[in-house]
């Protein structure tokens, strides 16, 4: 069997991730090379991500070496990839989903109800920070970088608590004295997040089968409803825009998805669940009600006058 290289970030847990689907791989006989790749998001360490304003932050540079044949295949976190690939790139698998919701995470306190009033709490994500200062507008939300070593550092002594996703924590089996794991209901997570995807060259026909064993069919009916709807309303990883769509019974074929929007300060959140059998179409329609809600004027401010939500044509 041809060597396999894979791409990945240089973070632990980028690392972990690429690792763990390397040896997958290896399972199957394949030879793999890990290289390891420094993106526009980990070279921008001093200003909040979203601020740092350009989509595929995390990835651009890996689908650079991935396009010159320098590696054969890429690993991300999903909730990373931009929904439109861009030409000459395919999405070959998106492995089972692990996790998705987030996790509070504090040395001294157990929930975000028993927080004291002013209490400050480092999240990296606007998502997180939006739905975080809708559910308590007292505390001080502060922007956190760095990987989720240096997370969990902070948070033990400079922070009261710290948010991060329950996927990132249980892949590198990390713990705190208090976790409290927030429902979809309280924090709705990123589309795709839990959730990992393989992209290799369109036209690639020996990688994309040797990968096609790590593709979950349930995960990518779901994952393809989220995606459709965070296309709809123009967004990226870094929006406060929340989307999870899971199957309604294991064996059922209708999908539930639960979709929000919030302004950045957490004082307006708009929310909407829908279900449906067909992915794209319910990802549309969940977004055409939150835009219908007023989810255009919302992210209008974030994104600016001139990257309003596209119309549909």
């Amino acid at each position: 069997m041809p060597r396999l290289r894979i791409g990945s970030r240089g973070s632990q847990l980028a690392l972990w991730q690429a690792n763990h689907i390397g040896a997958r791989l290896r399972a199957q006989g394949h030879e793999v090379d890990i290289t390891t790749i420094k993106t526009t998001g980990d070279r921008i360490q001093d200003v909040p991500l979203a601020h740092v304003g350009t989509k595929g932050m995390f990835t651009k540079e890996i689908e650079e070496a991935l396009a010159a044949g320098y590696v054969d295949l890429a690993v991300h976190s999903l909730k990373d990839l931009p929904t439109t690939l861009p030409a000459g790139f395919a999405l070959a698998a998106i492995t089972q989903r692990d996790d998705p919701r987030d996790v509070f995470i504090s040395s001294r306190f157990s929930a975000p109800g028993d927080l004291p009033e002013g209490a400050t709490v480092g999240t990296s994500s606007l998502r997180r920070q939006a739905q975080l200062r809708a559910l308590r507008p007292d505390l001080q939300v502060i922007p956190l970088r760095g990987n989720i070593d240096t997370r969990m550092r902070k948070m033990r002594e400079q922070l009261d608590a710290i948010v991060l996703s329950a996927a990132g924590l249980q892949r590198l089996q990390l713990s705190a004295p208090h976790l409290y794991y927030f429902s979809i209901d309280e924090m709705c997570p990123a589309a795709g997040q839990g959730t990992l995807a393989i992209e290799v060259r369109e036209g690639d026909v020996s990688t994309s089968n040797a990968v096609a064993m790590l593709d979950h069919a349930r995960t990518r009916i779901a994952i393809t409803a989220e995606r459709a709807a965070l296309e709809r309303l123009g967004g990226g990883c870094q929006v406060p825009i929340g989307i999870h769509a899971a199957f309604a019974s294991p064996a059922g074929e209708d999908l539930l998805l639960n979709a929000i929007v919030a302004s950045p300060d957490g004082s307006e959140l708009l929310r909407h669940a829908e279900i449906g059998c067909e992915p794209v179409p319910l990802g549309y329609a969940a977004a055409e009600a939150l835009i219908a809600a007023g989810a255009d004027r919302i992210l209008g401010a974030v994104y600016g006058a001139d990257a309003a939500i596209p119309q549909q044509p």
